[in-house]
């Protein structure tokens, strides 16, 4: 599913269903992060990096652990650039080469509205005021979720270019549908506060993706090396 949202030189690799996602082999240094996790834990951390294993054999990459680093953010092996995503009933994993891109961040959340209150907590008053529009010509897109969805996709996105912490305030969202009635489109990032260097060059905007299908939201960022 996440794979229409990238470009060609991204490997994604997902699974869907609880069927599917089952517990999988995993590394001693990956073990000792999840010891103590209960089942449904286990499952979903070990079925992402399943799928992140899978990605990197489509790279020509050995298989590795993905460990946990700064703020919960994957290690990824030297040369790639990556994000994971996973709940209930699907996970997926994004990797490309960082010659290719800078850094690219996913999502993936169940499409259904945020519980009260949240989204006052994680968007900005013009976001909110846009996602009425959006309600109008998508009325059948759960909006705040897609924003939320968006919003973790930048941080994603972010942190590895920054090592810094982005709050959902910092981001202000513009979230654009596509043509006709299919439920997917574009998003537009802006940064309210000084974005990464990329290539020497200070970046302002994040552009991602996004789509509603089989009841999930999936939204993606890519950022470019600059000239």
């Amino acid at each position: 599913m996440i794979e229409e949202l990238l470009p060609d030189s991204v490997v994604a690799v997902d699974m869907r269903g609880d069927d599917e996602i089952e517990e999988a082999p995993l590394y001693p240094e990956e073990e000792a992060l999840i010891a103590r996790a209960v089942a449904k834990r286990r499952r979903e951390f070990s079925a992402v990096r399943a799928c992140a294993r899978r990605a990197m054999d489509k790279l020509g990459v050995p298989a590795q652990p993905i460990v946990s680093g700064e703020r919960g953010a994957p290690r990824w092996p030297a040369g790639l650039v990556g994000s994971m995503t996973h709940c209930e009933g699907y996970c997926g994993a994004a990797l490309a080469r960082a010659t290719d891109l800078a850094s690219l961040g996913i999502d993936a959340e169940p499409h259904a509205p945020l519980p009260d209150g949240v989204l006052d907590s994680v968007s900005l008053p013009q976001e909110r005021r846009r996602l009425g529009e959006l309600a109008a010509a998508r009325p059948r897109v759960h909006g705040d979720r897609l924003l939320f969805s968006a919003k973790e996709s930048v941080y994603k996105a972010w942190f590895p270019l920054t090592r810094r912490w982005l709050d959902f305030g910092e981001a202000d969202i513009e979230i654009v549908p596509e043509p006709g009635g299919d439920p997917s489109g574009g998003f537009r990032a802006t940064l309210l506060v000084p974005g990464p260097l990329v290539n020497g060059r200070r970046v302002g905007v994040f552009d991602g993706r996004w789509a509603v299908r089989h009841g999930l939201v999936t939204t993606s960022v890519t950022v470019p090396h600059l000239p």
